[in-house]
């Protein structure tokens, strides 16, 4: 008799490890996304304006992000009177970068690399890795719970279809997002950093986070960015993902060298 309460037990046991290891993935992926506002709220975002600025040691740089479903991303920060840019126009990323390279950084639009054409891809996506992750090639297993900053999270292991492993960190009372952890490959270098958000506040019925900190593995201190205005549904024209073309060199003048 012993015996067969014991076996019932552990096959009780095994079904419930399975099912919170499986099942609980989408579970913890509905209530995330309910407590964010609900997913036809999420889905109805069809563009988003950010404005805020990220600390960079002692400077406050000035940031703009804009996103256009449905894959389009552009980042803005102002630095020395510069503007640096980076995009995703939906199938090929680029940027301007001013102070970058040598004799006056590169004022003209730049190809990004493969690696990094493939981090702004998955940037752009207005809903997140976790809603429709099996479609858009992602997968994701619950990995337990850890706390993080004092309270409890629930873990999702995310590996992205383009390789990049994350582990995010949704809070066990509010199911919102704590952190991620990610992997990445950029330029033949595997780059950690974490992402830690705060500052929820509520932008036409979606809660999102107006602070975030990114530390990458070994730095001594991140880099906070905090958002001070968030507006959906906005007008965002297409000519803002377009890569520009390369402008025209000047004419020589005759006797004058360059």
């Amino acid at each position: 008799m012993k015996k067969i309460v014991f076996w019932m037990i552990l096959i009780l046991v095994v079904s419930v490890a399975g099912f919170t290891a499986e099942e609980n993935v989408d579970q913890l992926i509905a209530k995330h996304l309910e407590a964010r506002g609900g997913l036809a709220k999420l889905q109805a975002i069809q563009t988003m304006r950010i404005t805020g600025k990220m600390m960079y040691g002692p400077m406050e740089l000035p940031i703009n992000i804009e996103f256009k479903r449905p894959n389009q991303i552009r980042i803005e920060i102002a630095v020395q009177e510069q503007t640096i840019v980076q995009v995703f126009d939906g199938k090929q990323g680029w940027s301007i970068n001013p102070l970058a390279g040598y004799q006056g950084g590169k004022k003209d639009a730049q190809p990004m690399s493969p690696d990094e054409t493939k981090e702004f891809e998955v940037q752009a996506d207005i809903d997140g890795p976790l809603v429709d992750y099996a479609k858009k090639g992602h997968k994701v297993e619950y990995a337990g719970q850890e706390s993080v900053e004092g309270a409890q999270a629930y873990k999702l292991k995310v590996t992205l279809k383009n390789g990049t492993i994350t582990t995010m960190f949704l809070d066990a009372d509010t199911y919102l997002d704590v952190k991620d952890s990610s992997k990445m490959n950029i330029r033949d270098t595997e780059v950690e950093n974490d992402v830690i958000y705060s500052d929820f506040k509520e932008v036409d019925g979606m809660l999102m986070a107006h602070a975030m900190e990114i530390k990458a593995k070994g730095a001594p201190e991140g880099q906070k960015m905090i958002f001070e205005k968030v507006e959906l549904n906005v007008p965002v024209d297409d000519a803002r993902f377009v890569m520009p073309e390369k402008a025209p060199e000047a004419p020589k003048v005759p006797g004058v060298s360059s």
